[in-house]
């Protein structure tokens, strides 16, 4: 027996997936027409239709996420937001690749190295994260909003044309 709508976690994760995908489909999409090698361009026209098709699959499931009972559209035209959630998301990766490093690391030196890169992107991640929240670009207290602006850039990303 499953529930009537999605699990909060599993909500997150797909939260995650939408926001990472669609900045990327908009800088896929920005830098197309410059990509002059007709294979490179052949992967990346792939790359755009598999993003797009992926995040409007992922957003089938966004009425399934657990909601209260407020509903705001909070739609931002500027690109600011765009810009931050682009840093956010390069740090988030540098953290995730850097934990992975670490755990593969045999040498001492190079060890305490990326520790300490670690360690900076850990900071920096908290900083623009921090600015972010600050200038409700990312609302993470509030899953109603979060989901909602998810859906404002994913319907951003759609809709920009190559």
């Amino acid at each position: 027996m499953y529930e009537q709508h999605l699990a909060w976690h599993e909500t997150l994760e797909i939260h995650e997936l939408v926001a990472f995908q669609s900045i990327g489909l908009m800088k896929l999409k920005k830098v197309y027409a410059e990509v002059t090698d007709p294979v490179l361009q052949q992967l990346y026209s792939e790359a755009i239709n598999g993003l797009s098709t992926n995040i409007r699959e992922l957003l089938e499931f966004y009425p399934m996420a657990p909601r209260t009972d407020e509903n705001e559209d909070h739609t931002r035209e500027d690109q600011l937001p765009f810009y931050a959630g682009d840093l956010l998301a390069l740090f988030k990766t540098g953290v995730r690749n850097y934990a992975i490093a670490i755990t593969e690391t045999a040498t001492p030196v190079l060890r305490n190295v990326l520790k300490q890169h670690l360690n900076r992107a850990i900071d920096t991640h908290a900083k623009v994260f921090h600015y972010m929240y600050g200038k409700s670009y990312y609302p993470s207290y509030d899953l109603e909003r979060l989901l909602q602006n998810d859906v404002n850039l994913a319907s951003k990303a759609l809709g920009t044309p190559l």
